[in-house]
């Protein structure tokens, strides 16, 4: 079987949503930017690509009519690439890249563009469509379903006594190990800044203006916070299905909403050592599992032994681990039983403190 490898990637800073620098910025502007970078770092014809799968957790509005194909068409790929768009939540970049490699693999392809892109800012406003949105049908077999995420968040931590007190400390490393990648600039050559036009609301005046703006980096990160100022923050939620009153989820040790754009370019290995490119990464395989709705954020705890069983690896043959960090309840509870060494996860940060999804 062929091998799949990442010749070229290329993404956004992650700007914060509604108040940062793409909070006026549709979602194919933002994949179409990384999607046309990505191809020119390969240094490959547009016209070679096979198919350009996309990614987005909320797919209307701006994410709406195939976001993969708008994304190519926005990227400067020819017509003549096909367009594909994939949804599994906070996990859609990475199966749309996981699809392009298992395609490269099967002969299907010769070459793919993958990656993700959200935008919090224009989705998640008062025009999202929510009608019909909960099936009766579905909440008859489990209650559970379309639980918050906040509140899947607050149960974990009751559920398998994940101290606030943890939560906070794995937190402040996250900000802490961000703020040190971000100076010493280990993700300057990832990002590729974008010119745009971003909103500013007058909450005096009511009037919204429009200024140019440059997104050259992420903008999440709080680097100054202190264990401290995290414990003086309160829970956010309450008035749950069976949490009532939340005691551990604070802004501060879960994730940032943020809106950017990432995509990357995949090809066949023999393909790429004849055109002279050096592999970024092999494609070596994907593990999929669900869990219990109301404990959403744990999938790992089930996923990663199944994939590390088929390719006869152990935890400790991983030399570096990246793991959601939705919250850091999942992050904190996925490491310890699966006992990953904490200094080889998520090293420069996370979603908490580089941004979400």
């Amino acid at each position: 079987m062929r091998e799949a490898v990442i010749v070229s990637t290329a993404r956004t800073g992650l700007a914060k949503s509604f108040r940062g620098g793409f909070n006026d910025t549709e979602a194919p502007a933002m994949g179409g930017h990384v999607v046309r970078a990505a191809v020119e770092r390969a240094g490959i014809d547009p016209a070679e690509v096979d198919d350009c799968i996309f990614g987005a957790a909320a797919q209307q509005g701006t994410q709406a009519y195939n976001i993969g194909r708008l994304c190519g068409i926005a990227g400067g790929l020819p017509d003549t690439v096909a367009g594909m768009s994939i949804e599994r939540q906070c996990s859609s970049g990475l199966m749309s890249i996981a699809t392009a490699a298992k395609s490269i693999m099967c002969n299907e392809y010769d070459i793919a563009v993958a990656g993700g892109v959200e935008s919090i800012s224009l989705v998640q406003t008062k025009h999202k469509n929510s009608y019909r949105n909960v099936s009766k049908t579905v909440t008859a077999v489990d209650p559970t379903a379309y639980m918050a995420m906040l509140e899947t968040a607050e149960v974990v931590s009751e559920r398998y006594a994940i101290s606030r007190e943890a939560q906070d400390a794995y937190s402040l490393q996250s900000q802490q190990r961000t703020a040190s990648a971000q100076q010493s600039g280990l993700f300057d050559d990832e990002i590729v800044p974008m010119k745009t036009v971003r909103a500013v609301f007058n909450k005096e005046t009511r009037e919204t203006t429009y200024e140019d703006a440059l997104v050259d980096r992420d903008e999440c990160n709080r680097p100054s916070t202190t264990l401290a100022d995290l414990a003086a923050l309160e829970p956010v939620f309450a008035d749950g299905q069976v949490i009532k009153q939340g005691k551990y989820i604070t802004a501060g040790n879960s994730s940032q909403l943020s809106d950017g754009a990432s995509a990357c370019v995949l090809m066949d290995a023999g393909l790429a050592s004849r055109k002279g490119l050096s592999p970024l990464g092999i494609y070596r395989g994907l593990a999929v599992a669900g869990c219990k709705s109301d404990e959403m954020g744990i999938g790992p705890m089930f996923a990663v032994p199944r994939l590390l069983d088929r390719h006869g690896l152990s935890v400790d043959d991983i030399g570096l681990w990246e793991l959601n960090e939705a919250f850091a309840c999942q992050v904190v509870y996925c490491r310890d039983e699966l006992r990953i060494d904490n200094e080889r996860l998520n090293v420069n940060g996370g979603s908490i403190s580089i941004g979400h999804p």
